[in-house]
């Protein structure tokens, strides 16, 4: 088994790919240890000293590390982690977790324009995003500001506020007239 590690735009992140699937459908993100105990491959992972968040997709694993500890020390072992989980035949997710789809719930008087907003995400923002070893969902819409909540990679990325203001902000306003702003939520 080889895996190919990619930098992302957060230096605390790593991409590692599997070359396989690692989430048939959704994703999955595990920002503690605690959280990881549901997922095989994620405890494994948290396993290795000064790994700090877990994030599953559909063909990789980003993984978040302390600002302490260097990429070069640990990268070997979060390797190992990785294609030991793989080797060993255990599922990627435990039995009560299933992979999460995203966004978040929305009805009322602007569910059309929620669902715009998701289709904009799901086309244009997500795939993007997912390439950099994140992703970005859809958390809440009020009075024309979208709520967004940034995982894996995403999470705690320096140029993070850059792309929600600059690049989706942008996006979701030029398409969709009662969009104002958009801001970040942690959940």
């Amino acid at each position: 088994m080889f895996i190919q590690t990619e930098s992302t735009p957060n230096p605390a992140t790593l991409k590692f790919l599997p070359g396989q699937t690692v989430l048939e459908a959704g994703t999955a993100d595990f920002p503690t240890a605690e959280a990881g105990e549901k997922s095989p491959l994620a405890k494994r992972i948290f396993g290795v000293s000064g790994v700090t968040g877990v994030f599953l997709g559909n063909d990789f694993v980003t993984v978040t590390k302390s600002d302490d500890v260097q990429w070069d020390h640990i990268k070997p072992a979060v390797l190992g982690a990785v294609m030991e989980h793989y080797q060993s035949g255990q599922p990627v997710l435990g039995d009560d977790v299933p992979a999460a789809s995203g966004h978040a719930e929305h009805t009322g008087e602007d569910a059309e324009v929620v669902n715009q907003i998701k289709d904009l995400l799901d086309t244009r923002v997500r795939p993007a995003v997912a390439q950099d070893g994140g992703d970005i969902t859809f958390h809440g819409f009020d009075r024309g500001v979208v709520y967004l909540h940034m995982q894996g990679a995403c999470a705690g990325c320096p140029s993070s506020t850059l792309t929600l203001k600059m690049g989706i902000e942008n996006l979701l306003r030029h398409y969709i007239p009662e969009v104002t702003e958009v801001r970040p939520v942690a959940v």
